[in-house]
């Protein structure tokens, strides 16, 4: 049992890692005794990011390439494996959004978000998936999102991808799971980040809505991602498969916050 949620010794590349909760996520594996790889299409992030990991004691192993980009993935995925190693865990994590109603949407705008955040993961599963096959062995983590589920306003895009995203990580899962693949996924809900902090004050509509609308009665902190990352990284995930596991205080499950009567 204690071997279970053992991850000393494995490699795992997080893609798009630079920041908020990819970057927990990775240093959650991090301290779990992985060793990191993150990648960035800028190298200026990327070096400003290795300081905040090299801050905690950890190594990480960086790249510049796009996840778009099938050629630069294929060479990259091969230069990690010769440099550092097998990649035993893959989390797709890189990703963008775009708040605009759909009506006023560029047709170049939504076709860049599906882009990044549906064919990225496809590009990078595709050459990480053939080698795992080659090892029958490995694990791939798709960041999904609770607009894998739900719809909101101004971001037709995005859902579009996010659903998309937990309908290739059950496809992956149907086709790589006869080669001892795990592929899942993890829905974060509404966390507190930088990104968010702007409207996580006392008053403002959107934190009481999330405040209201969230059973648990608080923003997720980005160490609640870190278990369930940790989870589907190991051997205790042996026979998970092609499931999207929400992190969101419960705010799925219901249709308003439960009363405290």
């Amino acid at each position: 049992m204690k071997n279970l949620f053992n991850l000393t010794g494995k490699r795992a590349l997080v893609t798009g890692a630079v920041h908020g909760l990819g970057m927990a996520m990775a240093k959650g594996l991090g301290h779990a005794g992985v060793e990191l790889i993150v990648n960035y299409y800028t190298a200026e992030m990327l070096e400003k990011a290795k300081i905040e990991y090299e801050k905690e004691g950890l190594t990480v192993h960086t790249y510049v390439f796009d996840v778009t980009d099938d050629k630069a993935v294929e060479e990259h995925i091969d230069l990690i494996e010769k440099e550092v190693g097998p990649i035993d865990i893959l989390i797709n994590n890189a990703g963008i959004i775009k708040r605009v109603p759909m009506e006023a949407m560029e047709t170049e705008d939504f076709r860049a978000v599906i882009d990044v955040d549906l064919v990225g993961p496809f590009i990078v599963s595709k050459y990480v998936g053939r080698k795992m096959i080659a090892r029958r062995e490995g694990k791939i983590i798709n960041i999904c999102s609770m607009m894998s589920e739900l719809g909101r306003n101004t971001v037709s895009a995005y859902a579009a991808a996010k659903g998309g995203l937990k309908m290739l990580t059950r496809n992956m899962a149907t086709e790589w799971a006869k080669h001892n693949i795990q592929i899942n996924g993890i829905g974060p809900g509404y966390f507190a980040t930088s990104q968010t902090a702007p409207i996580r004050v006392d008053g403002h509509p959107f934190n009481d809505f999330i405040i209201s609308r969230t059973p648990a009665g608080r923003w997720g902190d980005p160490e609640d991602l870190v278990g369930t990352a940790v989870f589907l990284s190991s051997k205790a995930s042996d026979f998970v498969n092609g499931q999207v596991i929400y992190v969101d205080g419960g705010i799925l499950a219901t249709i308003g916050k439960p009363s405290n009567e």
